[in-house]
């Protein structure tokens, strides 16, 4: 599990990396007020959390996942964590905090984070079918 959550959680982070270098990242902190570098520390720590919940619920559960292979599983489990993160935390931070226009940071957040989760949902899906043997990716 842990290999696969590390694993997972560079594949965010790296996707983390790339987004933070555009333009729109650029203006997304700037109107949330986001410091670069606690951001980078933090997506890296979240990349962890997740990986960590993906890999254990890819291993623990994986015969009840309604997919046919470890890739799709992963992608299914990252899409679940993603929509559940969005509704938890980003929905009450964009439409309470008084942004001048929320709709617009909201999905801004949701592109960037629907990223994200995929590329840790596709790596950990990958590297699960790699390591193990009697399935395909």
């Amino acid at each position: 599990m842990v290999v696969l959550a590390v694993a997972g959680a560079a594949g965010f982070w790296l996707v983390n990396l790339a987004i933070s270098l555009t333009p729109l990242a650029a203006e997304y902190r700037a109107a949330l007020s986001i410091a670069y570098v606690p951001m980078v520390l933090e997506a890296l720590l979240g990349g962890l959390i997740i990986g960590v919940c993906v890999s254990f619920c890819l291993l623990r559960f994986f015969d009840r996942i309604p997919a046919n292979t470890p890739m799709s599983k992963s992608l299914l489990l990252a899409t679940l964590g993603f929509v559940i993160a969005t509704l938890a935390l980003d929905v009450p931070a964009k439409f309470t905090t008084g942004l001048s226009d929320p709709m617009r940071y909201f999905l801004m957040s949701a592109v960037i984070n629907g990223l994200r989760f995929m590329a840790l949902g596709a790596v950990v899906g990958y590297l699960y079918g790699r390591l193990d043997g009697r399935t395909t990716t």
